[in-house]
């Protein structure tokens, strides 16, 4: 037993070295994380995670999410030691230009890295996403004898993670829903960026985490193995709560003069402090990445044994084929990103019901269509389903097994288990964006959320990580104006269409009738690389008349010529988005009829129109048409990407009001009337220019 303790002090002691040494040679990172946690991380990863290091897309693997990213390097340690593809080179390489181990983890460059983390907190909320939708896929595919899908749901993460907002409306539902698969290890060594802990953060967080409703394990020492083992089968054995496994560790161990202190929190140890850290561990001095040959050989048995399980969970699969074809051939098809044969016919056969309608309804209907041929589709909103009509009618609620709560009854379709694909989040904005992120990273679901427009700032740092990490999560902002009416400027988005639009990766879509709302939920099905914002109305539209107007399936294409007076070269071009659009074609009209060659254009999406070639921009916005109109019903700032210093833009210049959505269309001067009198000055200008 005593040589066994030494050896594993020495793989131990292996990643807290790899991890200091590729810090010191960056110049920059954190040491105390990978120092601090790596006794815990080496029984986690070499006793309990299920993984395999030459498959890391195995669908049945336990995810592994290090929500304190700051601490990347124990990460890419285990990484590179168990087998994965990364090289003592990346590990070399590590924080610089065009590295596979940049200083925090990003799972669009690392393989074997399940999220993009780092902002504190995130890593929890995507974990709860993951496990929901391990809950949600064994409900659906597992049968007596068969699981498929069998997985843990495991975090690393610290003080800092546990004090930011988004952890705590995330862990709060995690308890509610009992998800019993998830396992949260948290790293608690009384040490942040700037101090001790003692200076903000003295809460008990494990009777706050009980009041969540999970299952707490306290280890008093972060380097007893043994301990640690024992929390981890606790949890696992804990199936109808989540559990929180606090661990006391002190933060850059072994370092004799920084341990325990902020000090080695986010700064190398320096040239001096590495060799006495080495010397305090028994660890050669004079050795940079050094990995004793027996070491290597004991981590590297996870990829024959990561083989074994995977070989084994195939044969399951294949005995689940041959018993249950038509689910199997569903699951592989989810789990390998694949969308159904029946999506364009679903959307191709909709056919609007109303000549006027708000398109958050039409929205609705569209999305009962695509939920009946879809369904991985599986989403909700923040406590807004009668607002935002994002409710998947009569596929139920994803709820805990049982009895339902008292007084508590399911709105859609009663189904109280996991089975249910309606996700009841709670006025939890910033969590929902993070699940929705960890739901569509373990693959098998297309997450989407929902909430009112002005709300979106509540999830941003969310929907930036999904943005970085090139996801398809499907983001649903009603009430995207002025147009929302009486609830006033509190309520009123002025700034964030453009604000969302400013953000990389992301694709924006402000459809302008119900059938642009049809395309719209086409377009946001078929990206895979990168999030989609869908953007709507509360107040009703008009259908636009397409057999005078182009038709809907060109939002495909961003921007399109939605009507023309005549196919001579248009004096003026109108442009605008969503309920604005039929103000500009009203307005084309008045125009039109004073002699004058209009152009109107529908620019449903700024990122769907600039990505076309060359040549379709141009023919849609002449280069030698410079009298142009934006009008939309926000923020003016950044029309001049498409209307030139020119140009004019209508929409506002401040915040709104508390009035009925007409009054106050008229008001701030968005209106036909408005854009024939801006347009007559334009061209008046325009030509004596």
């Amino acid at each position: 037993m005593a040589m066994q303790r030494v050896f594993q002090e020495q793989c131990i002691n292996t990643i807290r070295f790899l991890a200091a040494d590729a810090i010191e040679k960056a110049h920059s990172g954190h040491p105390g994380l990978p120092m601090g946690a790596a006794a815990m991380a080496y029984v986690l990863w070499m006793k309990h995670l299920k993984h395999n290091p030459t498959d890391p897309s195995w669908p049945d693997r336990d995810r592994f999410i290090l929500s304190a990213g700051h601490g990347s390097m124990l990460l890419y340690a285990l990484l590179h030691l168990t087998g994965y593809d990364l090289s003592m080179a990346d590990l070399k390489a590590f924080r610089q230009w065009g590295s596979r181990t940049p200083g925090h983890p990003e799972s669009h460059i690392t393989r074997g890295v399940e999220v993009t983390t780092g902002p504190l907190g995130q890593g929890i909320g995507n974990a709860v996403g993951m496990a929901m939708a391990e809950a949600h896929l064994a409900s659906i595919y597992n049968r007596q004898g068969h699981h498929i899908m069998d997985h843990f749901t495991y975090v690393l993460a610290g003080d800092g993670d546990l004090m930011e907002g988004v952890a705590s409306e995330a862990c709060s539902l995690a308890g509610h829903l009992g998800l019993g698969k998830l396992i949260v290890l948290y790293d608690s060594n009384h040490i942040s960026l700037s101090g001790s802990t003692g200076l903000s953060f003295t809460e008990d967080v494990q009777a706050r985490f009980e009041a969540y409703g999970w299952h707490t394990v306290h280890v008093s020492d972060g380097n007893d193995l043994t301990d640690i083992d024992i929390a981890l089968i606790s949890a696992q054995q804990e199936t109808r709560r989540p559990s929180l496994i606090i661990v006391n560790t002190v933060i850059g161990f072994g370092s004799p003069n920084r341990q325990g202190t902020f000090k080695v929190h986010g700064s190398p140890l320096g040239s001096d402090e590495l060799k006495a850290a080495k010397r305090e561990l028994g660890w050669p001095q004079d050795r940079e990445f050094f990995v004793p040959d027996d070491v290597l050989l004991h981590f590297r048995t996870a990829v024959s044994a990561g083989m074994s399980r995977e070989d084994q969970w195939k044969m399951e699969l294949d005995s689940y084929s041959r018993s249950y074809p038509d689910l199997a051939e569903d699951f592989t098809r989810r789990t390998g990103g694949t969308l159904p044969s029946g999506l364009e016919d679903s959307i191709r056969g909709y056919v609007p019901q109303k000549t006027f309608e708000a398109t958050r309804k039409s929205s609705e209907t569209v999305l009962q269509a695509l939920a009946a041929v879809v369904p991985e589709l599986m989403g909700g909103s923040a406590d807004l389903n009668p607002s935002t009509f994002t409710w998947l009618k009569g596929h139920g609620d994803f709820q805990p097994k049982g009895t339902p709560r008292e007084g508590v009854q399911g709105a859609v379709g009663g189904s109280w288990d996991y089975s249910g694909r309606n996700i009841h989040f709670g006025v939890r904005e910033h969590a929902m964006g993070a699940i929705a992120t960890g739901m569509a990273l373990h693959g098998g679901i297309i997450p989407y959320t929902a909430t009112f427009l002005t709300f979106a700032d509540y999830m941003r740092p969310s929907i930036r990580l999904a943005c970085l990490t090139g996801i398809r999560v499907i983001y649903v902002f009603t009430h995207d104006s002025i147009g929302l009416g009486e609830d006033g400027p509190t309520h009123q988005p002025v700034e964030q269409v453009m604000s969302l639009r400013s953000m990389p990766n992301l694709t924006v879509i402000r459809p302008a009738d119900a059938l642009e709302t049809a395309y719209a939920w086409r377009e946001a099905l078929l990206n895979t690389e990168g999030p989609t914002a869908l953007v709507l109305t509360r107040q009703e539209v008009p259908l636009l008349d397409r057999s005078r107007c182009a038709p809907a399936d060109q939002l495909g294409r961003g921007g399109y010529i939605l009507w023309e007076s005549g196919k001579v070269r248009p004096d003026i071009i109108l442009i605008a988005t969503g309920s604005e659009v039929h103000l500009a074609l009203e307005a084309g009209t008045i125009l039109a009829a004073e002699g004058r060659a209009i152009r109107v254009v529908s620019m449903p999406s700024w990122e769907l129109f600039d990505r076309q070639e060359e040549g379709y921009r141009h023919s849609v916005l002449p280069g030698d048409v410079r009298a142009r109109i934006a009008v939309e019903a926000g923020i003016t700032l950044g029309w001049e990407h498409y209307i030139g210093l020119d140009g004019a833009a209508l929409g506002m210049k401040g915040f709104g009001a508390s009035a009925p959505a007409p009054v106050l269309f008229e008001k701030f001067g968005i209106t036909a009337d408005h854009i024939v009198e801006t347009a007559r000055d334009l061209l008046g200008r325009t030509k004596k220019g």
